[in-house]
C-alpha cells in the first residue's frame, strides 16, 4: 500500500495482513471463510473477547508493533484493551483548524476525494457505487450531484475518536445493517465493501460549510460504532462518536462548493491515500 503525507512523502507499506486478505477475497477456499469472518455475531463475539480484563494483556505488544506514540494521550490505566483502544488523546496533539470555512478532517486516517457525477455515482478503487447505494435513500442524496466524498479510511494504528466538521444542527441517525468487510484497499477492489458494511449517517445542515452528510462505516472485528449525541445542535471539533476495535471508514458527502486541497485531488488520481489527522484541513468552501 501508498501512502502520502501532506509533505509529500511517500510510504509503501507490506505486511502479512495483504497475503492474508488476497487469499481471502482472492480464492474460492478464502471466500467460504470469508463469509463467516464478516458476519455481525463474529464482530460481536471478538468484541466482547476485547472486553474482558485479560485481553489487556495484548496492549504493550499492540503498541510497540503499531509504533504507537503513547506520550500523545491522556494517560490511564486500561481495564481492557477496548478500553485502551478508544483511549482519548491530549487535545494539543489535535488542534482545530481555525479557518471556519476550511473542511477539516474529522478523524485520523488515509484519505480519497472523488468528485460526484452527475448520475450520482462514484468509482472508488475499481467499484463504482450509487450514493443510493451508499445511503439508502435516494432523498438524501439528490441535492449533492457534482459534489465530493471524501473517504477516510483508520487503520488500527490510528487514533479512533471522530469528531464533527462543522458546527450546525444535526439530524437522527440512521444505521443501515449490513456484513462487516475490512477496509484494507485489497478487500474494497473485490467487494463492494461501502454497500455492504454495516454503517450509521446523519445530515447536518452546517453554518459554514452548508448541507453535509457523515457516514461512520464498520469494519471486520469492529465491535461497534458507537456515536454519543441525537438530533439537535452540534459544534465543529466536537467528539461525534468512537469506534470499537479495528479498522473503520468515515465517508463525507459535500456540496460542489467544499473543494478537496489540491494535494489530496493529486494523491487521489494516482491512487494514493493521503496522510491526515483530526482537525486539519482537507478542503475548503469556495
Amino acid at each position: 500500500m501508498r501512502y502520502r503525507d501532506r509533505k509529500g512523502n511517500v510510504y509503501i507499506v507490506e505486511s502479512g495482513q495483504e497475503r492474508t486478505l488476497e487469499f481471502l477475497y482472492g480464492t474460492f477456499p478464502g471466500r467460504m471463510i470469508l463469509k463467516i469472518m464478516t458476519s455481525r455475531p463474529i464482530s460481536k463475539i471478538v468484541g466482547l473477547w476485547q472486553n474482558l480484563p485479560f485481553s489487556g494483556l495484548s496492549i504493550d505488544s499492540f503498541i510497540v508493533n503499531n509504533n504507537i506514540r503513547m506520550k500523545d494521550y491522556i494517560p490511564q490505566k486500561y481495564g481492557s484493551f477496548n478500553e485502551f483502544f478508544i483511549r482519548k488523546i491530549r487535545k494539543s496533539r489535535r488542534p482545530i483548524c481555525s479557518d471556519e470555512k476550511a473542511l477539516i478532517s474529522p478523524s485520523d486516517g488515509k484519505v480519497l476525494a472523488y468528485r460526484i457525477k452527475d448520475d450520482l455515482s462514484v468509482k472508488i478503487k475499481n467499484r463504482t457505487y450509487t450514493l443510493n447505494e451508499l445511503f439508502d435513500s435516494d432523498e438524501v442524496t439528490q441535492e449533492f450531484m457534482g459534489g465530493f466524498l471524501y473517504v477516510i479510511r483508520l487503520t488500527v494504528d490510528n487514533y479512533h475518536r471522530y469528531s464533527y466538521v462543522d458546527s450546525g444542527m444535526k439530524a437522527e441517525n440512521h444505521f443501515i445493517k449490513g456484513k462487516l468487510h475490512t477496509v484494507n484497499p485489497i478487500a474494497l477492489e473485490n467487494a463492494p465493501v461501502f454497500h455492504e458494511n454495516c454503517r450509521e449517517y446523519t445530515v447536518i445542515e452546517g453554518d459554514n460549510l452548508g448541507k453535509h452528510v457523515m457516514m461512520e462505516v464498520g469494519a471486520m472485528l469492529v465491535g461497534k460504532i458507537v456515536n454519543h449525541h441525537g438530533a439537535g445542535r452540534v459544534k465543529r471539533g466536537t467528539e461525534k462518536g468512537y469506534f470499537m476495535f479495528g479498522g473503520s471508514t468515515i465517508v463525507l458527502l459535500t456540496k460542489k462548493d467544499v473543494v478537496p486541497d489540491n494535494d489530496i485531488l493529486f494523491n487521489t488520481r494516482q491512487n494514493i491515500e493521503t496522510i491526515v489527522k483530526l482537525g486539519e484541513q482537507i478542503g475548503h468552501k469556495s
